[in-house]
C-alpha cells in the first residue's frame, strides 16, 4: 500500500497539466510521510485506527485511538513532519475499559492465530486493526481477499461481543480507491 501511494504522488507530479496544482503532489506526499510518522510511532498497535489527510499543508488526523498520551503524542510527531503547517487533530480516545480490552486482545488472537493470518501477523505493521468500542468491534484496514474478510469478520464474532462491523477492504479495492483519490 506505502508503494502505491509513493507511485501515485509520482504519478501526478510527473503527469501533464497540473502545473497550476501543485499544491495536490505535495499535500500527497506529505500525506505519505504523515502516514509513516504514524505508522513508526512506537505505540500505535492493531487497536487504534488513524486517519490522515492534508489540505494545503494542513493534516487532519482523524480516527480512534485507546489511550489519551496516544492522541497528543501522534499530533506532536506529524507538526514535525516536513510540509506540515499545522495538525487538526480530530482523534477520538476510546472509553478505558477492561472489557473492551479483553475482548480486543481475544479477537487479535482469534484472527492473527488463525493460520490464514499467519503472513498478516508477521508484519511490521498488520493490516487488520481491531477497534472496540463498547463492546462493538470494526475491523479496518486491508486484506488480500474477499474470503480473508469474511474470515477475520467470522472469528471477530466472539461471545461477549455486540456487534461487527466490517470495514475491511480487498487490496484490490484499495487500490482502486487510491487510483479514484489521486
Amino acid at each position: 500500500m506505502k508503494n502505491t501511494l509513493g507511485m501515485l504522488a509520482m504519478l501526478v507530479a510527473l503527469a501533464p497539466g497540473h502545473g497550476a496544482a501543485q499544491d495536490e503532489p505535495r499535500d500527497f506526499q506529505v500525506a505519505g510521510n504523515v502516514a509513516t510518522a504514524v505508522n513508526h510511532y512506537s505505540y500505535f498497535t492493531i487497536f487504534d485506527d488513524v486517519n490522515v489527510r492534508v489540505d494545503k499543508g494542513v493534516a487532519t488526523l482523524s480516527g480512534r485511538v485507546t489511550q489519551p498520551f496516544k492522541k497528543s503524542d501522534l499530533e506532536k510527531r506529524v507538526v514535525k513532519v516536513d510540509g506540515v503547517r499545522s495538525v487538526n487533530n480530530q482523534l477520538a480516545v476510546l472509553p478505558l475499559s477492561r472489557f473492551d480490552d479483553e475482548l480486543r486482545y481475544r479477537i487479535a488472537r482469534a484472527i492473527y492465530g488463525n493460520m490464514n493470518f499467519w503472513q498478516y501477523a508477521s508484519m511490521a505493521n498488520p493490516p487488520i486493526h481491531i477497534v472496540v468500542e463498547n463492546g462493538r468491534v470494526t475491523l479496518i484496514g486491508v486484506v488480500q481477499s474477499e474470503v480473508d474478510r469474511m474470515l477475520a469478520r467470522s472469528l471477530a464474532s466472539q461471545p461477549g461481543v455486540f456487534s461487527v462491523k466490517s470495514e475491511l477492504k480487498t487490496v484490490v479495492e484499495a487500490r482502486e480507491e487510491a487510483a479514484t483519490e489521486s
